[in-house]
């Protein structure tokens, strides 16, 4: 198995963990509809 490689000016999507919101960015710090924080999606949750 071989890692991905990591580039952080990659674009991702990034989910609210409030209120659901999706956005499309290289960095996503907190929500721009409710202020909350996101995460980004391609890393799972456990």
């Amino acid at each position: 198995m071989k890692d991905v490689q990591f580039n952080p000016d990659d674009v991702s999507s990034y989910e609210c963990f409030d209120c659901g919101t999706v956005v499309r960015a290289t960095t996503a710090a907190c929500c721009p509809d409710c202020g909350a924080d996101m995460r980004n999606r391609r890393t799972p949750i456990e």
